[in-house]
């Protein structure tokens, strides 16, 4: 939907231009790389990576001449090789645009080091097919890099310019030793510019070009930020830089992006009244759909049969009317919203359009107004407080991708003005549903009542929320043998060994999403985790609550946490004994590990246990209750996600 609507304002913005300038001519034109090709001094902190980004140069014009605007887009890099890992990462050079657009030039090299150049060009060119996402793929292959190689492309090409946002990253996982961005822009038009995690600002040149401005930004020595780290969000650290046209001086327009104008244009053209034969179609299907006196559970209703009769994909053709939406069974991103809006509408069911973006990718700032950012859309119902992600099939209420919350967002809702209705923008914090939601269960009997060297063992393991969705959509996507392997290899983290006496679930399908959680009921024998040592038993105990990933940060810890959503943990292990036996090692059930973050306690492992006659019962509690966590709290964060693996350690003795 972005790509088709929001570029037709383009031209509005540029109709009352008068200019000489050429929308042919760019300035960079004669831009090439250096023929010389000698020896690299690479800096002596740099030299232990696997490889180094020597330059990277961007540079973007955008010129108009009556109605014809056209942008410029150059992009060269020279990269340095310096492991066999660098080899095989670069061995293709992915061309990031569709050979059919105007490609004024494209052409890659590679410099061996005994100085022998091995140049790639149009005709090098080769395709491969993403049947996944049904993409072709353009690039070059390399061939006969070596360690100390370095790999240079450039490529230059004509296209839409991109006015309402855009997003430069100006570090990598890599150092780079160069780098730069520049605009050119008419000088009858003024660019909005935010820099972000400590990027240098912009230096604007209004001489240099006859009738254009020029903005540069200039960096040496931009030192790596590895996406190697647990629990972060790389993307969110990065310096990067965005743009977006503000100001056109020849018609006074200011602000010409907005979130206002966005808010108004999407209530106006998803919010009108619908053609007589669209109305019937949505009248009819509303009646299918199961009634219910709870709000939650209506919506919830309403998701469920859209998605299980209207399959939605991106890239499907949009359809005429909201009648042939449903007739062909298609849906795109603006027809599927064009349905929710109507069936809510039809159902007086009071919702806000919510537009933000994967933070993972591309964070949304609400301090600087992009229409990059409104890729994603969301539901939000005021009367319960909840999101409904339209566009992810194993999703429903109160249940959305984890990466479109813990951020702001653009919540458009509706507004009476003088007896007309009207879209008004506001920013607001789309907040992930809680531990309330996303909280596992397990409820654990080991018996050694028969048999000291194989305990019966008894699982009861209940995953909520986000833990639930994991495996609950897995039933109605794969066939029943496909199934099976899965709870297989699910069993098999608590097992340790491949055979169990029984196994079996309740909640599994997606007609369980968000509502219930899925449960796995499993039986074994654990003559696996008992070892005989004269005349003691040693049993590893706490391998029954499953492999828990210990935390290793051998460097020097660079983000801050940051999880995907908040969970906890409760789990009860009731241990029976046979008369005569006792046990040893119990006050290594004993853990206590907090975190408190601004005066609050936010995570949390405690375990600790009671013994009675021929029982031992053990408990542990734990949680993580926000998402972001300081990084100066490291340590501590670590220290609790640490104790569950340290619970996984603990063996007992039994003796007669």
């Amino acid at each position: 939907m972005k790509n088709t609507f929001l570029k037709t304002i383009l031209f509005f913005v540029f109709i009352s231009m008068s200019s000489t300038l050429s929308a042919q001519d760019y300035t960079f034109k004669n831009y090439d790389w250096e023929s010389k090709t000698g020896a690299v001094d690479i800096p002596e902190k740099y030299k232990n990576e696997t490889e180094i980004i020597l330059d990277r140069h961007i540079k973007v014009e955008i010129n108009a001449d009556g109605k014809d605007v056209a942008q410029f887009y150059l992009y060269h890099e020279k990269i340095y090789i310096n492991s066999d890992d660098a080899i095989e990462r670069n061995n293709r050079i992915y061309i990031p645009f569709n050979m059919n657009e105007s490609v004024i030039e494209t052409k890659a090299r590679v410099i061996l080091k005994n100085g022998k150049v091995i140049k790639l060009d149009k005709k090098d060119i080769k395709e491969e097919v993403d049947e996944e996402r049904g993409l072709k793929l353009n690039y070059f292959a390399l061939t006969g890099i070596e360690k100390g190689a370095i790999i240079e492309q450039l490529f230059v090409i004509r296209e839409v310019p991109e006015l309402d946002g855009k997003t430069i990253k100006m570090q990598e996982e890599y150092p780079i030793l160069n780098s730069s961005f520049e605009l050119v822009y008419p000088n009858f038009v003024n660019f909005k510019t935010k820099c972000y995690n400590g990027l240098a600002e912009p230096v604007i040149d209004e001489k240099k070009f006859d009738k254009k401005t020029l903005l540069t930004i200039t960096e040496k020595e931009i030192p790596a930020l590895h996406d190697d780290e647990k629990y972060a969000n790389w993307n969110a650290h990065l310096k990067m830089f965005r743009y977006k046209l503000y100001e056109n001086y020849n018609n006074g327009a200011k602000n010409i992006y907005n979130y206002k104008k966005f808010a108004t244009n999407i209530y106006e053209r998803f919010n009108g009244e619908l053609d007589k034969k669209s109305q019937k179609a949505v009248d009819d299907f509303c009646k299918t759909i199961p009634t219910s006196n709870d709000p939650q559970e209506m919506i919830w209703n309403i998701e469920n049969k859209i998605k299980k009769t209207i399959p939605y994909n991106r890239y499907f053709d949009t359809k005429e009317t909201l009648a042939d939406v449903i007739k062909s069974k298609q849906a795109n991103q603006s027809d599927i919203l064009s349905l929710y809006i109507a069936v809510f509408r039809t159902l007086n069911i009071e919702s806000n359009t919510v537009f933000t973006s994967n933070r993972y990718k591309s964070i949304f700032d609400g301090e600087f107004e992009s229409y990059e950012t409104l890729s994603d859309i969301l539901f939000y119902f005021p009367a319960i407080d909840k999101y409904l992600c339209p566009t992810e099939i194993e999703y429903r209420i109160p249940l959305i991708p984890n990466y479109l919350a813990n951020q702001d967002g653009l919540f458009i809702k509706p507004k009476e003005f003088g007896g007309v209705k009207m879209g008004i923008g506001e920013i607001k914090f789309i907040q992930i549903p809680g531990t309330d939601i996303t909280h596992d269960v397990m409820e654990i009997t080991v018996d050694f009542t028969q048999d000291l060297q194989n305990p019966i063992i008894k699982s009861k393991m209940s995953y909520g929320g986000y833990s639930g969705i994991n495996f609950q959509p897995i039933k109605d996507f794969a066939d029943a043998d496909q199934y099976k392997e899965v709870l297989k290899s699910v069993a098999e983290n608590y097992t340790s060994q491949k055979e169990y006496k029984s196994l079996t679930t309740e909640n599994d399908g997606l007609d369980y999403v968000g509502k219930k959680p899925f449960v796995m009921n499993l039986e074994y024998e654990g003559k696996d985790l008992v070892q005989k040592a004269g005349d003691s038993y040693l049993f590893s105990v706490g391998k029954i609550i499953g492999a828990q990933m210990e935390f290793y940060q051998e460097t020097k810890r660079v983000l801050p946490v940051e999880i995907d959503y908040p969970h906890s943990y409760f789990r009860t292990i009731k241990i029976l004994l046979p008369e005569g036996v006792t046990v040893k090692n119990l006050e290594k059930f004993n853990l206590n590990f907090k975190m408190d973050v601004g005066g609050k306690t936010e995570a949390v492992f405690v375990s600790s246990y009671k013994s009675g006659k021929n029982e031992i019962t053990v408990e542990n509690t734990e949680y993580y209750k926000i998402m972001n966590y300081p990084l100066e709290q490291f340590e501590e964060y670590k220290a609790v996600i640490n104790a569950a693996a340290d619970f996984n350690k603990i063996v007992i003795i039994l003796n007669k």
